[in-house]
């Protein structure tokens, strides 16, 4: 099937270009979504006719989005989960997750503007694309966490592994600790008992003689 393109469409062409696509992917992507039309005489006519108005609007909301995408590149985003010991996630973080924690930031964003190419089922930061528009494109951060507490952990440049072994080495320092004091106070009561013993036969002595 024939359409010609309205917009810039990734890996298919550019404004005004005729292109042969499947069927299903025209009409339940393409012409739904205002990017193309039927590459009919008449819709090409009238594309010709419009090609300025339709250069100039994109040249308008390619700017817009060229503003938004330096104000939100490399944003970062506390998505907060429940997730196990191992940081694995009871479910996954979805594009309209995403686009609710950065809508709550001040940036409006659509769940259909996010792209997530691997999915999101581990804490940790996780690298998003958001496509502005046909030619801007920008990245974000999600940092999924349990609390925010280990977001800003994360933030930090630690995993949560890395944390808890550093955990579980500051509690095994402190039992160490105890021990040490424990065993240095055994051995001042062992001295303690020496010296008691060394005085006290001295003691009985002098009051035989004295007897």
């Amino acid at each position: 099937m024939q359409v010609i393109l309205l917009e810039r469409v990734a890996k298919l062409g550019q404004m005004g270009d005729v292109v042969d696509v499947k069927p299903g992917y025209a009409r339940n992507y393409l012409l739904r979504q205002g990017k193309a039309l039927t590459a009919s005489k008449e819709n090409i006519a009238d594309f010709e006719g419009q090609k300025a108005q339709l250069e100039a609007r994109n040249l308008e909301t390619k700017k817009e989005a060229e503003d938004l995408a330096s104000r939100l590149e490399g944003q970062q985003f506390i998505v907060i989960r429940q997730a196990s010991d191992g940081g694995s996630l009871y479910g996954s973080v979805s594009t309209r997750d995403a686009a609710i924690v950065a809508t709550e930031e001040g940036f409006s964003l659509d769940r259909k503007q996010i792209v997530i190419r691997q999915p999101i089922k581990e804490l940790g930061l996780h690298d998003v694309e958001v496509h502005l528009h046909p030619e801007v494109d920008a990245t974000i951060t999600l940092n999924v966490a349990r609390s925010p507490e280990e977001a800003e952990l994360q933030a930090s440049g630690k995993t949560i592994q890395e944390a808890a072994a550093e955990e579980e080495e500051a509690a095994d320092y402190e039992i160490a600790e105890l021990f040490d004091d424990i065993g240095a106070a055994a051995s001042d009561d062992d001295e303690l008992a020496e010296a008691v013993e060394e005085v006290l036969p001295e003691a009985d002595s002098s009051e035989d003689e004295d007897s």
